[in-house]
């Protein structure tokens, strides 16, 4: 039984260790142009040693930097390292939205824009991953590489990471969105995702209308054998929900 997390964990604690966060710019040969990106590297983070990496993405109505606004994610990462309860990681927090304007502006529902969060997959693979790769030491094992995001995020993290499990060990959704495939169609071969899958996590606030998504990929995984955490966490398509997953989620990254 999974509780929330505790009171304070997302509160800025004074005269601790902390992470960085920067922004990079990458070349995407799937886009065409120059592409951001937020980097969070941990408390003593050293070139002299190598980290996994955790990419957390946003939802429809967010790019980048949509976790730093809302979600306090260096906050909480802080914290669970001055509390021990967690490996030291690098996050990137990418813009999902692959097309040359990847502003979150206008109509967000438009085919083009929804049809850039599927050419994501493409952006993330070929052009964000071997960047991150080439300039920060990190361990490029499979199972050393998380995929999480919130909403439309969610939806992504699952169709990308299940269909990419030789990149991916580490798999989370927050709230996955209508974007989110069949899961007869996420997990085609459910042995193959049960010997590959360190982690598959998914969770939904109980008043969230979208939850639905979430218990019908839930009741397919526990049909199929296929080993994972289903958490329905009191709340709504929120941020004290996702919040509490990143919490939650981050803790059993990597171990």
């Amino acid at each position: 039984m999974i509780s929330s997390a505790p009171t304070g964990f997302d509160q800025y604690r004074d005269n601790i260790s902390r992470g960085a966060v920067e922004t990079i710019a990458y070349s995407s040969a799937t886009v065409g142009n120059s592409r951001n990106a937020l980097v969070y590297t941990p408390p003593g983070f050293s070139f002299e040693r190598t980290y996994p990496v955790l990419y957390l993405l946003h939802g429809i109505g967010g790019d980048e930097m949509e976790w730093q606004r809302h979600g306090a994610p260096q906050i909480i990462l802080d914290n669970l390292y001055d509390d021990n309860m967690i490996e030291p990681m690098i996050v990137v927090f990418p813009n999902g939205r692959a097309m040359p304007n990847d502003r979150a502006e206008g109509d967000l529902f438009e085919p083009d824009k929804i049809k850039a969060f599927e050419r994501f997959e493409n952006d993330l693979l070929d052009d964000l991953i071997p960047y991150i790769e080439s300039r920060y030491p990190t361990d490029t094992a499979r199972d050393k590489r998380a995929i999480a995001g919130l909403s439309m995020g969610g939806g992504q993290s699952l169709n990308i990471g299940l269909s990419n499990l030789n990149h991916f060990a580490w798999v989370g959704a927050f709230s996955p969105a209508p974007n989110t495939k069949a899961p007869e169609l996420l997990v085609p071969h459910p042995e193959e995702a049960h010997s590959l899958l360190s982690l598959l996590w998914i969770s939904c606030g109980d008043q969230d209308n979208l939850i639905q998504i979430s218990i019908d990929t839930h009741q397919y995984l526990e049909e199929q054998g296929v080993p994972h955490i289903w958490y329905e966490e009191s709340g709504g398509h929120d941020w004290p929900v996702w919040r509490n997953d990143l919490y939650h989620f981050a803790k059993r990254l990597f171990k």
